[in-house]
């Protein structure tokens, strides 16, 4: 009974987060990037009335969005994230909802880019036995070259790391931190359930934009791409884990460097048979996995990194203004909406600003201050009324004329990049059965 109960708390964290109701909460509050800044966090919580000086919540019928980039950069990361977390059934007991969408930073973190975690966030996640975790993570590092070796084939760089190197890239906590942003880890399970993108009330929330040139059809399918790439990434870290080419704990180029060397071995082994005339001993390929490799060394084109891709577009802050609206008047009018809210690109000015005649509103004004000298800030949506909400002060926004349409209430969901190619199959497989995307 234990072992049923606990596959039944795996697979309700692995579920999509459920849809709200119908019914549009009367007052929206949106919140941008955080990047574990915990006390402006909770500050600017407070000054939203959305939570006590704990962070616990008081914000009532009240919907708050955060529109992604929780993690990464400051210390706080973890306190934020739990903080998250707290609130979604605080606020959904008092009759509101408290809900965070995925930023690129997140993405990040669950795919292995880890560039932008720090010792002191690594810190966080350590405790008395993570001395030995380290040291047990370093003693199976350390086997995987000498099995390459045994195999008669080269042993390539990634497995080459001295131990002082190794130890220098894996701080204290780093082995706990990969495990908890890991499939089943406490972060990680929670993280791989939330959207990219949201439609609310008439607003699309999510953190980064749209570029017209490669919207979807519908928004959902954005929410369904990022998961699967996601759960693709995710079941070929597992199936080299598996064969005992890759720990855990390997990064997204160290992924890539390993899929792009199995690729190599196997072809070698293609050519020499070739030239020698022999048949080929298929034995010694594991179809299934370079299969899974050369689909990942596609990577570069994936949603989740692709410069121009919803997590990581900023045209919505950089292209020039158009007060009647640009590309993303058409583009608003195909979803039925009436603006974008994003964070993603922190302004200049470090105030909520309005582009695009109102259609839309960018609200990262740089609230981690000891990274961006900027200050926490919230947005306020009551009915077609939109206020910056400051530590200091209350700030009504213009947002010019937007033609009106009719909305639908139920909310929607809408690194150095590797450029790799593997060249030993014809074609990568087909992404297979997508997860289904439920709204919220």
């Amino acid at each position: 009974m234990r072992q049923l109960a606990l596959l039944l708390c795996l697979a309700q964290l692995a579920a999509p987060a459920q849809p709200l109701t119908a019914q549009t909460a009367e007052r929206v509050v949106a919140i941008g990037d955080i990047h574990g800044a915990i006390d402006e966090f909770k500050r600017i919580l407070k000054a939203a009335g959305l939570a006590d000086d704990t962070g616990r919540w008081t914000g009532g019928k009240t919907a708050l969005l955060q529109t992604g980039d929780y993690t990464d950069r400051g210390a706080g990361t973890r306190a934020v994230l739990d903080l998250l977390m707290a609130l979604e059934p605080q606020a959904k007991a008092a009759g509101g909802r408290a809900f965070a969408l995925l930023g690129n930073h997140e993405v990040m973190n669950l795919i292995g880019d880890t560039r932008d975690v720090t010792p002191e966030i690594f810190l966080t996640f350590a405790d008395a036995k993570s001395a030995a975790r380290q040291k047990e993570a370093w003693e199976q590092y350390a086997k995987l070259g000498p099995a390459k070796a045994a195999k008669g084939e080269p042993v390539p760089a990634v497995y080459q790391q001295t131990q002082q190197a190794w130890l220098a890239a894996h701080p204290p906590g780093y082995v706990e931190y990969r495990d908890a942003f890991g499939p089943r880890g406490k972060y990680g399970a929670w993280l791989r359930t939330k959207p990219i993108v949201t439609e609310y009330g008439g607003s699309i929330f999510m953190h980064a934009g749209i570029a017209p040139e490669r919207a979807p059809v519908k928004i959902e399918e954005l929410n369904e791409r990022v998961r699967d790439e996601v759960g693709r990434l995710d079941r070929f870290v597992k199936r080299l884990v598996d064969a005992k080419l890759a720990l855990l704990s390997f990064t997204l180029n160290e992924i890539l460097a390993v899929a792009l060397n199995e690729i190599a071995v196997a072809n070698a082994l293609i050519t020499a048979a070739k030239e020698s005339g022999q048949e080929l001993d298929r034995s010694r390929l594991n179809l299934a996995l370079l299969k899974e490799a050369q689909d990942i060394l596609t990577i570069d084109q994936w949603v989740v990194v692709h410069p121009e891709g919803a997590l990581w577009y900023r045209g919505l802050s950089t292209l020039p203004d158009d007060p009647t609206g640009g590309p993303f008047a058409a583009l608003l009018q195909r979803y039925n909406a009436k603006r974008f809210v994003t964070g993603h690109t922190p302004q200049q000015d470090r105030k909520i600003n309005v582009r695009y005649g109102g259609r839309a509103v960018l609200i990262d004004t740089g609230m981690l201050t000891s990274y961006y000298k900027g200050r926490p800030s919230a947005l306020e949506i009551v009915g077609d009324e939109l206020t910056a909400i400051y530590e200091d002060g209350r700030v009504p926004l213009e947002t010019g004329s937007i033609a009106e349409l009719k909305f639908r209430a139920t909310p929607r969901y809408a690194y150095t990049r590797p450029r790799f190619r593997g060249a030993l199959l014809p074609g990568p497989p087909s992404a297979g059965s997508r997860a289904s995307a439920a709204p919220w």
